[in-house]
Order: C-alpha cells, then structure tokens, then sequence
C-alpha cells in the first residue's frame, strides 16, 4: 500500500542501496552482450572536492542520459573517477600539517609527505563520491577510477615519453602563470582576474644625448604604466609605427632610470596611441604582451624577481654592474624588497628625480590565483611544454568535418577560436603531489626521458660510458595532462582491454563551458593522437574520442547573481536534497537547463518541483484508492471509452515528444513535457473526468478504466524516471505489489515504445471539453467573476450538441455553469469563445460593467507599454550595455519578455470587450491551458 506521504529522506537512501545490491548500473551486463553500447566519462571532480550546484547540473545531465539509453536497452557505462587535484590536494594536507603543529612539508621530505597524501586520500578521498551518489548518478561505481591509480599512472608516463620521442613535448624558457605563494606554474584556469583599483604612473624615461628638462619634453619620453617595479627590466620603450608624435623617436634610445641601461624606442603595433601616453614600456620577462614584442624585436630578457616575487639584480639589470656600489647605491637597496614595497619605493625615487609626469587612479583587472589569493606573477622560468600547434591539427579538422559535434552548434566558433590561436602548453608544476615528470639529468644537464629510472640509467650508461649518477626532474605534470587521457586511459590503456574495444570511443561528453579549452580540446587532441583505428593493409584512422560534446551554462542564484562565497549566495546542493529531495532538485534543474542562458535558482524552484512529486504520489494514491491496479495483458488499444482512448494517444505523444527531446539533448523540453502531461494531462484532466466512472457503479466501463488509469501511470512512472529516479523506483516497486510481478528494477525496465494508440477522434472531443472548461475559466479569472453563469452554443452543430449532452455534468461542474443552451445566435452583451471552431457564449450583461472592464484593462496596457519602452531604453543604450553585469541585462530582458506576454493577453481581454464585448476569443488546439486546482 502506497504511504500518505512520500518522504525523501526515509526512501533515497535505502533505493540507492538497493540498486548498488542489484548491480543495477553495471556495464557489460551479460544480457546486454549483443546491445549497442553506450558510454560517458564522467569530468572528474576534484579528490578534495565537495558537491557544487555545477556539479549537480552536470552529472544530472549525465545521468538522465545514462538512465533513458539503460532502459532503452543498451550496454551503457558511464565511467566514474575523481583528479588527483595537484594543488588543490596538497594545500589540504599541508594545511592539516600546520593545524596539527606537524613538521612542514619541506621539513618531511618529498617520500614522507606523499605517504600522508595517500593517507589522507584513503581516509577523506571518496567524499564526493558518496554525494554524487545522494544526488541518484548511475555510475558504474565498481570501475571507479583515480587520476593517479596504477593503470592511469602507467598511460601517463608511456604518453609523456612518446610524445617527447617525436619532438612533441620539450623544455623551453617561457613566460608562465607564477603563484608567488605556492611557487608553481599554474593554469589559466586557476587565475582568477580582479577587478582592482589602482593607479597609471606616467614616467618620463630621458632621451639618450639629450640634458634631461622636466620643463622640455624633447629631452624626454612618457611612458603609462600600472607596474613601475618591473620597469627595472625594462628592455624597450614601443610606440606606434603610424604615430605622428613619436616616428621620429623609432630607432633612437632612452636611458632607463634607476639603473642606467641603454634601451631603444622601438615601433610596434602593440601600441595603443589611445591609450596612456601612446608609448609603453617593454618587459619581456614579466608581461605576456611584451614576451611577444620582444620575440619580434629580439630584445633581451630581463627578469627582476625572484621566486618568492621580491626583487632581484641577480640578472644584467645594470649599465655597469662592477659600478653598482658607486653609482647606483640607493637602487641596490631595493634587492630583497617584496615587489608592493619596491613598487613604492621606485615610485618615491623617482619622483625625487622629477621623472614622474602624473598618476592618475586607475581600475583594472589583475590576475589573482584562485587557491591562493596572491597577485599572479608572468614569470620567466624553465619549463616542460607539449607543441600543442600540431597536435591540434587533427583536432581542429574532426569538428569541422562534422566527425565531432558540440550542442549548442555556437560553442564551435569558441572552440576554433582558443585552437586556431593555441600556444606552447606548459605542463610541468612545481608542486610534489601529482605525477612526477618522467625525466633524469645527468652532471653536464642533459636530459634523459624514460619509462623507469632503470631505463633512464642504461640510456645514461651507454651516453657516457660509464655508469653516471642521474637525478629525477623534481617537478610534476599539469593536472589537466591525465585528465585528457581520461577517455581511454579510464579503460584500461594502454593494455587493450575489452573495455577498450567496447566502449571506446565515447558516446558524448557532458561539460561546462568553462574548461572547453583546458580539457575538452586537450582529449581530442590526446584521443587522435594515441587512439587511431588500425586498418589492415591502409593508413590508421582517427578516431574521435567523443561524437557529441554537450555544452551547459553555469547556474546562478535567484536573482540572476553568480554565485560566491564572498557574496554569500552560494546555494548548497546537500542542503536542497536534505530539505526537498534529490529529485525536486534534478527536476528544478532539468526544466530550467537551456542552451542560450543560464540557470536561476532560488529555493522557491525546488519547492515547486518538490510539489509536483507530491502531485505524482498523490495520483497513484487516487489510483490505488479506486482500485485501479495493472491487469495482466492489458493492451491499450483495446479501449472502447473515448476518455480513455484519449489518455492512450497523449501518453504515446508525451512519449514520443520526451524521448526526441532527450535524443537532441533538448533537457528542458524533455523535463517540460514530462511535466505538462502528469501535471496538467494526467493529474488534473484524466483523473478528474474519470472520477464519475471511477465513484460510480461497477461494469465495464469502470474495469477498463481502472485498467487504463494503471497502465498510463505505469508509462509515467517510466518516462520520469531520469529525471526522477528516486520516486518513480519506489513506486515502480508498490505498485508491483498488486497485479502481475515486475520483472526487473525500474532502472534496468524497458522506456516506452508506444504505436497504435493515436485516436484523433477521441483527441476532438476530450479536447473540446477541455478547451470549453479552459476558456470559461480564463474569463472568470480575467474579470474576476464568481457567479455561475449559463453558456450559450450559438449555431452548433448537432455533432457539438451531443458531445455537450454527454460532458454537460461535466462541464458545469468544472466551468461552475448553471446552464448549457442552444440557440442560432449568441445573446446581446455576451462574450462569445470560439472554441476549435464552435460558438459559446457568456451572457454578462448585467454581471459584470463592461466599460469599467475596459477602462481598467486600458490602465493595464498603458502600464505594459510603458515598462517596454523603459526596458528598450536599456537595452538599446551601448553605454548600459558595455557596463552592466551579464545577470542584470539577462533580468532586464526577461522584466521585457514577461510585459511583453502581459501586453499580448490584455489585448486579447480588450478585443473581447470591444462594441459591448460581441466578439471572440479562439482557442488553438495546443494552447497552453488554465487547469483547475488539484483533484486531491
């Protein structure tokens, strides 16, 4: 017996338990061995990680994918993993070293402090696994992987040493993201931009050959920056080649303050005359842009900073450095300084000197790293780099030759655009916890790139003749460098394993679109190069390791915000599920996903979504309550009522509309469907028109559609099943306990295949009925009318008139009517519906003041236009446009979007009033529809 309530707390719990003891999501089910096979890998949360409102859009997607496809009978794996998170993870346990007063990280050596790493990870690693698990995914949880478990750790040491072998990866000194505070390389994606207020510092640089005049500018050039302490490595100053105040200052030389270094004016296109003086300052070694300017210039590469980002003269920063205590005293005491106080102190210094032209307040956006909240360096350093230029090619070619297709189509432009425009890959990290790079030196520094450190040794053996002490490189692989492994080495590579063979390559991959780049890109990259399909007697082909790459958009707070910490808007996913359950949330979810924009959700969403679980529980509770129970053989085709021949052909059109939505990955359209037709098809329509022959006496009338009642809510319980998994196995399973035996979990059952039971006859005439009930209440409410009024049919037709004779207790019961009469015309002072064709008439005269109505609806109209003219006025303005946040102008089109449907239905409500409201309102067969209130 189905319980008065359902509670999500006593029942998630014990379903989930009850498919991990069914095996229920298992791949490679032996029944299964000649279905199609179905595979995604999950994007591995971070091993320290904690579920996220990202993460729980993500893997519903995911899941609701992996849920139809398993009952559509396909093999389906969806492999599950976590990353080892490099920094991420480290900076957990050294700061549980430091909270436990235990010796450092340094002070415990590099073995001693892995072993508390794997510790820990043993200990609190799986976290987010149990979540995701909370949250209903259907992982196949017995292949879990890790980034850096054995067979992952073997596929990345054999990828590092081949690409190395063909030239693919290598050492270079390049400008890198430089955490300060963690000393490590790290990735763009761990830089987070600030918006900071600061200031432009205009300094006067003094032309070479010239008495420097702070009164004369020729014997001066202005340059604008935000960063005077790197100006000690200075290299050139840049203007524009076309700019007329500086063309002849190209080729010439300033003296560079401070330091006395000779450095020329140069012309590039760099420069902006806009902006500033028109004139920069060039520090290849401590700024992205001027790398590039000095590459093209050949200018030498000054870095002024240490490690630790306090100055540094360990370079040639000096015109004559054996003169430094002499000449340049006051500047070598800027040595050791942290780059703000030597910031400060350059700034000071040159003031005295009078080479300070103006500062002016500046706001701009300066890179902050996202673990450690410390200003990002552009650093110059030794790192390993992967010539991602060539591998991109084959990846670039897949996804315009279609072989790879991303969903929205829109997101290719984005990602043509980061490939097309692809730099040298830095992979190394200077961190401990993460791979360790597969490399050995020997004295003379050259570099042997092996499987194993006895491999290694014999390659240095047999170099130099003798058996020579090698050491490994410290430094450890970009976390993203497994990562785009993840598709083939989760399977088994490099050893071919019959995972490998079977669901290789994937089906589709579901991911934000945040890390198109940093791991989307990098898989197709990995997956063509290391994965081709040999071909006896031809060239390998490529193959992509994914067909479809789905696209989603991040979810934000009710407001439209972003959500943050330090806003205090983050909505916990944990806490949603303990107050409404998984499946309000996931359904919240699904019916908000959309390609163009992203999620807003606020409590209130989940509340609604939790209602309508309620409202599918309380239906089956009405359908076991009126004895509606599964009858063995039942065929829905067999009904003779028209009410239930109706609910057989919206069934197969809810079914066939859900499944095409899911196979385009249209999420929300699916959700939608699946809502609108238990909601307002079932619940508020079937169940209300049955109640009569439900309540009423028994033959076979009542036996059918109890039969049918069951029946169409056995096919929705199938249909909401990915979206809503927890509630429909539970009552997949109580309603097994009357009727015929179920034979498998909801989980593993078959999706509804439906044909035969399209019935447009029945559709007219319960579709009628509907329209006729829809339209009567939408004038009530329109006009807040509560008296029960008569309906008039003018010039029926005798078709209508019997359908209304066999529906008239109906009707009047649902519209709150007192009559329903013929007649050849409507009556004077009535607002005539045009139902699908056929007149009904309100005769309102004397109920309601029409010119009251209109007055009051012409009030409403000139409000909904005003508030379109005041949001164009917005939105058709560049200067809001360029400042205001993407959440307000998303807002401020949606306020346009809700004045604008408010406009349409007030005209709608006018035209029936206009010339003593003698005119029509038409109901489209799909109109969306009023419904009457809950039937329980």
């Amino acid at each position: 017996m189905i319980e008065k309530t359902y509670q999500p707390s006593e029942v998630e719990g014990r379903i989930s338990q009850a498919w991990e003891q069914a095996g229920a999501f298992k791949a490679g089910r032996p029944e299964r061995a000649q279905a199609d096979a179905y595979s995604i890998v999950i994007p591995p949360p971070n091993v320290t990680g904690s579920l996220h409102m990202g993460h729980a859009l993500n893997n519903t997607l995911q899941d609701v994918l992996c849920r139809f496809e398993r009952m559509r009978g396909k093999d389906v794996l969806w492999q599950p993993g976590t990353d080892h998170a490099g920094i991420a993870t480290q900076m957990v346990v050294e700061r549980q070293l430091m909270e436990q007063q235990q010796p450092g990280r340094r002070d415990m050596g590099r073995e001693k402090f892995l072993e508390r790493v794997w510790a820990w990870k043993a200990e609190s690693g799986g976290t987010i696994v149990n979540q995701l698990k909370r949250l209903g995914a259907s992982c196949d949880w017995s292949r879990e992987r890790f980034t850096m478990d054995e067979g992952l750790s073997k596929a990345v040491l054999k990828v590092f040493v081949e690409l190395y072998r063909e030239g693919l990866i290598y050492k270079d000194k390049r400008l890198v993201n430089w955490d300060p505070k963690l000393l490590t390389a790290i990735s763009d994606l761990e830089v987070m931009p600030v918006e900071t207020k600061g200031h432009l510092w205009h300094l006067r640089y003094p032309i070479e050959g010239k008495t420097f005049n702070a009164e004369d500018p020729s014997t001066f050039i202005v340059v604008a920056t935000t960063r005077p302490e790197t100006m000690l490595g200075d290299s050139a100053v840049a203007v524009h080649p076309d700019d007329e105040r500086y063309k002849a200052l190209i080729g010439k030389h300033v003296i560079l303050p401070l330091v006395g270094r000779r450095i020329p004016i140069i012309g590039d296109e760099y420069s902006d005359p806009e902006k500033g003086s028109g004139a920069v300052k060039i520090t290849p070694a401590h700024d992205f842009n001027d790398f590039e300017v000095g590459k093209r210039h050949g200018l030498p590469q000054i870095n002024v900073l240490t490690i630790e980002a306090k100055i540094t003269f360990a370079e040639n920063v000096f015109h004559q450095p054996d003169q430094v205590s002499a000449d340049f005293e006051e500047t070598k005491k800027l040595e050791g300084l942290d780059r703000f106080a030597a910031r400060k102190a350059i700034v000071a210094r040159l003031e005295e000197m009078g080479l300070v032209e103006k500062i002016e307040p500046h706001t701009n956006v300066v890179p902050h790293g996202d673990r450690s909240n410390v200003v990002i360096e552009p650093f110059l350093t030794d790192q390993w780099y992967v010539n991602a230029a060539e591998l991109v090619k084959p990846a670039i070619a897949m996804v315009r030759e279609g072989k790879t297709s991303f969903v929205p189509k829109n997101w290719e432009a984005t990602y043509f655009n980061w490939m097309e425009n692809i730099q040298p890959w830095c992979i190394s990290r200077q961190l401990w916890w993460g791979h360790q790079i597969p490399a050995w030196y020997g004295p003379d520094g050259k570099v042997f790139v092996a499987l194993s450190e006895a491999e290694a040794q014999t390659e240095a053996d047999k170099h130099y003749g003798q058996t020579t002490a090698l050491k490994r490189d410290e430094d450890v692989l970009d976390t993203w460098f497994s990562s785009a492994l993840w598709p083939f080495s989760t399977l088994g590579w490099p050893d071919k394993t019959k995972e490998l063979e079977r669901f290789y390559p994937t089906s589709v991959l579901v991911t934000g679109f945040d890390i198109i780049f940093f791991w989307v890109a990098r898989m197709m990259m990995m997956g063509l190069h290391f994965m081709p399909k040999e071909r006896p007697g031809a060239p390998a082909e490529q193959i992509v390791p994914f067909k479809d790459i789905y696209i989603h958009r991040l979810v934000r707070d009710a407001s439209g915000a972003k959500m943050s910490k330090s806003k205090g808007n983050v909505v916990d996913p944990l806490g949603i599920i303990d107050e409404f359950g998984a499946d309000a949330l996931r359904f919240t979810l699904m019916r908000a996903v959309a390609p163009s924009h992203d999620i807003r959700l606020g409590p209130q969403d989940v509340e609604n979504n939790r209602n309508f679980a309620t409202k599918l529980w309380n239906a089956a509770r009405f359908v076991e309550f009126n004895g509606a129970v599964r009858v063995e053989g039942f065929d829905p085709k067999s009904a003779k009522e028209t009410l239930n021949r109706w609910i057989a052909h919206e069934t197969q059109k809810a079914a066939a509309e859900i499944t095409a939505a899911i196979e385009t990955y249209r999420f929300s359209d699916a959700a939608g469907a699946a809502y609108r037709f238990v909601w307002n098809v079932y619940c508020d329509w079937y169940v209300e028109l049955s109640k009569p022959v439900l309540t009423g006496a028994d033959g076979p009338a009542k036996d059918e559609t109890r039969a049918m009642a069951a029946w169409a809510l056995d096919e929705i319980i199938k249909l909401l099943h990915p979206f809503m998994p927890f509630i429909t196995e539970e009552l997949w399973a109580v309603t097994a306990e009357q009727g015929p035996k179920r034979g498998a979990m909801l989980a593993l059952s078959d999706w509804p295949a439906l044909a035969g039971l399209s019935d447009d006859k029945a559709e007219a005439e319960i579709g009628w009925v509907i329209d006729l009930i829809t339209a009567i209440r939408s004038i009530r409410a329109e006009m807040n009318l509560n008296a029960v009024i008569p309906v008039v049919l003018a010039g029926a037709s005798a078709t209508t008139q019997d359908l209304v004779q066999r529906w008239a207790d109906v009707i009047k019961r649902l519209a709150r009517v007192s009559e329903i009469s013929s007649a050849a015309t409507a009556p004077a002072g009535s607002v005539q519906l045009v139902v699908r064709g056929e007149v009904a008439a309100l005769p309102l005269k004397g109920v309601v003041d029409l010119s009251a109505e209109r007055a009051r609806l012409a009030k409403e109209m000139q409000k909904a236009e005003a508030d379109i003219v005041r949001v164009d006025a917005k939105l058709n303005n560049p200067n809001f446009m360029a400042r205001a946040k993407e959440e307000v102008v998303e807002e401020e089109k949606e306020k346009r979007e809700e004045a604008v449907g408010r406009k349409a239905k007030i005209a709608e409500a006018l035209e029936r009033l206009q010339g003593g409201g003698v005119t029509s309102l038409s109901l489209p067969r799909n109109r969306t529809r009023v419904y009457p209130s809950s039937a329980f």
